[in-house]
């Protein structure tokens, strides 16, 4: 399953994840892990500057999504974290936002 090319809607949010399709999504996502209801990663980065483009990359991609991550910001690193909190567990969209966002990274450094 190709995740980027999905969007994020209603109708995942009311469907959390069966433990066996989480863990094979999560095996396509490096170094992403589950932490209870959420879906963690930490990118690191050069400096301040990208930390800021990356931030404000993902944000754009969170408001076309309407999907949102709780985002900790630091000058050379950002953890990011999505769950479905109105679903209580892990769903599609929070797995898609966190491909686009990998996605974003590979674009960058590549």
């Amino acid at each position: 399953m190709n995740l980027t090319s999905l969007r994020c809607s209603t109708e995942h949010m009311r469907a959390p994840l069966a433990d066996a399709t989480r863990l094979q999504l999560l095996a396509t996502l490096p170094d992403w892990q589950v932490e209870g209801i959420e879906l963690v990663k930490t990118f690191k980065f050069a400096n301040y500057h990208e930390v800021m483009a990356f931030v404000n990359a993902l944000a754009w991609i969170a408001h076309q999504e309407d999907h949102h991550p709780d985002l900790s910001v630091h000058y050379n690193r950002v953890v990011v974290r999505f769950s479905s909190h109105d679903a209580g567990a892990l769903t599609l969209n929070d797995f898609i936002c966190a491909a686009k966002a990998e996605a974003l990274t590979q674009r960058t450094t590549a």
